[in-house]
């Protein structure tokens, strides 16, 4: 080794000395060392989290929760799952970050996995980013390059659908239907349009020689689950093929097995190719990693060197990442697991007393209860020691992770009559 080659010794003792004023300290002094130094975008946390074990995690107070959120649909293989763990440390011990002026075999083979995975005819290509919003951004800009001219009419519009959610940086919270996300920020990239979910009247009505691009969620998760209609997708295909229009499926929350297949839209019943796809979520098994997919030579013309790029998409480690979770996906049959879980818990759920309807599918469930009560379930489940979700006043929404058990779940089911009746106290009290 020449003497101007760093000899690297592994320096942990100013990263113990940081920790060390934090361990041991209760969930509620750590909570409020939170709000005293992180921006005040999320609210106070929830508890406070310190490891995980397969569906479980643990508080700073020792306490144990069963996760049925998975981090938002994020965390597939759950925590420390023993693959992902030994691919990422081999990983990063190998190469860590590179920039886009080079490749890597992670970069190369994850990107012809997921070619293959959504049936990606010749001319196909993937472009790596680093989050499901990253992923949309990519694509309101591919969307924005379907330009029309050349004595065809001038593509100026975008088509989304009611109560979608496609992220919150500009291109992305465009397309975004809430207007509570949006209104603070305008004006906001211009052009976008909603039409209502699933109204397939509503979709011939505007989709023609004008219109960009149409983006759809099969299941819209941070509206409550809420699948749209099957042949739903399909008329969207036809409809936006006859115009000249680009279809983007946004699959973040619903892709890489989470609805049982390895994506939502391409099912038994119903399969379309669509012009683009967006994923991230789950890809990464909690790493975090965002993909767009766009089928075929035409539409991946669209965009040209120079015109969109990230530093840090497709970096090796968490390409490696979404490697593992693909390879664990598949050899554990967890597509089969998560179908049959999922009818399973459907089932269950939809037995419980004041339980008012189930909807979504695989393992992304919603479930309807009293108005204004999901919320307080959220709080009456952590106390009980379940982390769940509730994405609006009346549903409460489950996406564990992939290797869940029933034997795990029959737990919350259990539970979920006693949860309720708290909560309904919480709400009197409130």
């Amino acid at each position: 080794m020449s003497a101007d080659t760093p000899q690297h010794q592994p320096a942990t003792s100013g990263i113990a000395d940081d920790l060390q004023a934090l361990t041991g300290l209760a969930g509620e002094e750590l909570s409020r060392r939170y709000s005293a130094s992180l921006l005040n975008v999320f609210g106070s946390p929830q508890r406070v989290l310190v490891r995980g074990q397969g569906a479980t995690v643990w508080d700073a107070d020792g306490r144990a929760y069963l996760d049925l959120l998975g981090g938002i649909a994020v965390n597939a293989l759950g925590h420390a799952h023993p693959l992902l763990t030994s691919v990422v440390s081999s990983q990063l011990s190998t190469l860590g970050h590179v920039s886009n002026f080079f490749a890597s075999p992670t970069q190369i083979a994850l990107a012809e996995r997921l070619l293959t995975l959504s049936n990606a005819p010749a001319g196909s290509h993937v472009f790596f980013a680093n989050s499901g919003t990253e992923a949309n951004e990519a694509a309101f800009k591919l969307a924005r390059r379907n330009e029309g001219g050349n004595g065809a009419p001038e593509r100026t519009r975008i088509i989304a659908l009611t109560h979608s959610f496609h992220g919150r940086t500009a291109g992305a919270l465009a397309m975004t239907w809430k207007q509570a996300y949006r209104e603070p920020f305008e004006p906001l990239p211009g052009g976008v349009e909603w039409i209502e979910a699933g109204n397939v009247e509503a979709l011939e009505a505007a989709v023609d020689e004008t219109v960009q691009a149409v983006i759809v969620e099969p299941i819209q998760g941070e509206a409550g689950v809420l699948p749209l209609p099957q042949g739903y997708l399909t008329k969207v295909r036809e409809v936006t093929k006859a115009a000249g229009a680009l279809m983007i499926i946004d699959e973040v929350q619903t892709g890489i097995g989470r609805t049982g297949n390895w994506f939502a839209s391409q099912t038994a019943a119903e399969s379309v190719i669509p012009d683009a796809m967006t994923l991230a979520k789950g890809l990464g098994g909690g790493v975090p990693i965002g993909a767009r997919i766009v089928f075929g030579e035409e539409t991946s013309a669209l965009l040209n060197p120079g015109q969109h790029g990230t530093t840090f998409g497709g970096n090796p480690v968490a390409t490696a990442a979404a490697l593992a979770t693909l390879h664990v996906i598949e050899q554990e049959n967890l597509l089969a697991h998560v179908t049959d879980t999922g009818n399973w818990l459907a089932g269950e759920l939809s037995g419980v007393e004041g339980v008012h309807g189930v909807h979504g599918r695989g393992l992304l469930v919603g479930f309807e209860v009293d108005s204004g009560l999901a919320p307080h379930v959220v709080q009456s489940g952590l106390d009980e020691g379940f982390i769940v979700n509730a994405t609006g006043p009346d549903t409460v929404r489950l996406a564990p992770p992939l290797i869940v058990t029933k034997e795990q779940l029959s737990t919350f089911v259990a539970a979920l009559p006693r949860l309720l009746d708290e909560a309904r106290k919480r709400q009197q009290a409130a």
